[in-house]
């Protein structure tokens, strides 16, 4: 939505149909600041500052009976002292429901130095858990989630509320299809001791450029400002560096921080290289504690069969390994088998299969089913469990998804999302 372009349009129609029989009529096209600093979406332009909003709303509504009391446990992680937990009922129905929306509005103008960018998020959320009925739809007032200024093109200058690092820990997700067990318990690839982690994000000042060839670095100041209990609290900055390269099929980045008020550092590097038909990942975390965590993984593709295997370790001697094979039978059409195992501290221990389904059986209609089955040193009869989903995206930034899930500990769950981004 561009007014001035819309005025300008306006105009240009009414020019045409009044001089319609004039034979050297010529049209004069006007680009607007948006279209000259070649921004486009939901715009509005003034004379020298384009305004992009971005936004979106999400919803997912789950119900069934899938919690436990008291949890049933496998395998502690030494990291952080957090145990497998398997599906199992708990007695009662559960149900929980989350509901996130959210608008960013970008302004750009021009600079002598590049690009000069204002940014600010706002956002509100829910939380209803059947488990904490004092929350139950309790609506999460507005609030601004970043607000930060940055200027530059190939080198840029941020600083302000940024709710996030510069600190680059990818290149390091499992490319098995059910990944590793403690590779899922850091939220996916490799992490540091929960002892030695320090703050990053929030308020910041960085600095990043791009030198060419493929190679960027970074350094800031971050969690210049915490808080406790919702209560701002000035702390000593975390000091973030970061090299990263990309380019002929080659991601790599070496990340580092360190804590003046801890002492603590923290050092995260990880590889991705793909050279048809092989993929290789790896990645090590490692902190001032004497913590470390390692991975790696390969697939290879052959025509319409995906092989991958995964392996992973730790500092307290904890290891994984897991591996998958999956076919492309017809168009639209893959099958996936998988496994992964863990030895975990003692005595502790945890296994996984399964083999799924994914279909394609519209342009806009997805439908998935799995079944597998796990056990642990807690379990050591282990279960059986089955899922199935159908995802629809029909355009127009709408994606609604249902999928549900039985065990045979009894516990069962039922899952509805919806979203809308605006873009």
């Amino acid at each position: 939505m561009k007014i001035r372009s819309l005025l300008l349009g306006s105009v240009a129609v009414a020019g045409l149909s009044t001089a319609g029989y004039a034979a050297d009529l010529g049209v004069v096209t006007s680009l607007d600041v948006c279209d000259q600093l070649g921004l486009s979406g939901l715009t509005i332009s003034s004379d020298d500052n384009c305004l992009v909003i971005t936004g979106g709303v999400s919803f997912e509504y789950d119900w069934g009976d899938y919690r436990t009391t008291p949890l049933l446990q496998s395998t502690t992680y030494a990291r952080d002292g957090n145990k497998i937990t398997y599906n199992a009922p708990g007695g009662g129905l559960d149900s929980n429901v989350n509901v996130n929306a959210w608008l960013s509005f970008v302004a750009t103008a021009d600079s002598d130095f590049g690009p000069a960018k204002a940014t600010i998020k706002l956002l509100t959320n829910n939380t209803a858990d059947s488990v904490a009925p004092a929350t139950k739809n309790a609506i999460g007032g507005l609030k601004v989630s970043q607000a930060f200024v940055q200027i530059g093109d190939t080198t840029q200058l941020i600083a302000g509320f940024r709710n996030g690092s510069i600190f680059n820990s990818g290149d390091d997700v499992p490319l098995n299809y059910l990944g590793l067990f403690n590779s899922s318990d850091v939220n996916t690839g490799v992490w540091f001791s929960k002892a030695g982690t320090n703050a990053t994000g929030g308020d910041v000042i960085q600095v990043v450029s791009n030198l060419g060839n493929g190679i960027s670095v970074g350094a800031g100041a971050e969690n210049l400002f915490g808080s406790v209990n919702g209560v701002g609290l000035a702390t000593n900055p975390t000091l973030v560096g970061v090299i990263a390269y990309a380019g002929d099929g080659v991601t790599a980045h070496l990340s580092t921080d360190y804590g003046t008020g801890t002492g603590l550092w923290n050092v995260h590097a990880g590889f991705t290289g793909a050279w048809d038909p092989i993929k290789v990942v790896g990645a090590v975390a490692a902190d001032s504690t004497g913590w470390w965590n390692a991975l790696g993984s390969v697939s290879a593709t052959f025509d319409m069969f995906t092989l991958a295997a995964s392996g992973e370790a730790t500092s307290a001697g904890e290891w994984g390994v897991g591996g998958s094979a999956s076919a492309t039978v017809s168009d639209g059409v893959t099958i996936n088998l998988g496994g992964r195992y863990f030895k975990g501290v003692a005595p502790g221990y945890a296994q996984q299969v399964e083999a799924g389904i994914s279909a394609a059986v519209t342009d806009t209609i997805t439908l998935t089913a799995a079944a597998g089955a796990e056990s642990g040193d807690a379990l050591p009869g282990g279960f059986i469990y089955g899922k199935a989903g159908v995802a629809w995206a029909p355009g127009g930034g709408f994606t609604a998804s249902s999928s549900a899930m039985v065990s045979s500990t009894g516990a069962y769950e039922l899952t509805f999302k919806a979203a809308k981004t605006i873009k």
